[in-house]
C-alpha cells in the first residue's frame, strides 16, 4: 500500500501568536477542543493538513525531543506575482515579523523573499517571474 503524506506538523513556542502569525498569510487554524492551548490544525484546499503543536505537547509526545535552537523546515507560499511577494514582505517587517531574506530575483526564475514565524520557522514567499 502507497504512504500518503496527509499532514504537516510545526512546532511553536506561542500557539496564540503562530495563529496569528499564519493567519496574516492567509491560513485559518482551529484550535483542538481537547488541547485547546497546545494544538490547532488547519485543512488545506489541496487535501493536506497543518498542524501547529507547542514545544510543550511535543515534549510530552515525543521522548527525549528538544526544541531546535532554530528551525529547519521552511512553509512556502505562492502568490499571483513577484509584486505580491514584495507587498506581502513588506508588510509583515512593518507588523514586526522578523524578515530573513529580502524579496529577490532567484537564478530559478521566482521572486523570492524569506521570513521567520514567531517561533522562529522559515517562511518562504515566491512568484514566478514570468508572471510579472
Amino acid at each position: 500500500m502507497p504512504t500518503t503524506v496527509k499532514a504537516i506538523d510545526i512546532v511553536v513556542s506561542d500557539l496564540g501568536a503562530a495563529i496569528e502569525f499564519y493567519g496574516r498569510l492567509g491560513l485559518e487554524f482551529v484550535r483542538d477542543p481537547y488541547m485547546p492551548d497546545n494544538h490547532a490544525g488547519c485543512d488545506l484546499p489541496n487535501g493536506l493538513h497543518l498542524m501547529l503543536d507547542t514545544e510543550e505537547l511535543r515534549s510530552k509526545t515525543t521522548e527525549h525531543w528538544t526544541p531546535p535552537n532554530q528551525g529547519r523546515t521552511f512553509l512556502t507560499f505562492e502568490y499571483d506575482g513577484p509584486a505580491d511577494v514584495d507587498t506581502k514582505y513588506a508588510e509583515l517587517v512593518a507588523g514586526g515579523v522578523t524578515g530573513l531574506q529580502e524579496p529577490f530575483d532567484a537564478p530559478w526564475g521566482m521572486r523570492y523573499a524569506t521570513v521567520a514565524d514567531p517561533s522562529g520557522n522559515g517562511v518562504d514567499l515566491y512568484a514566478n517571474l514570468a508572471a510579472s
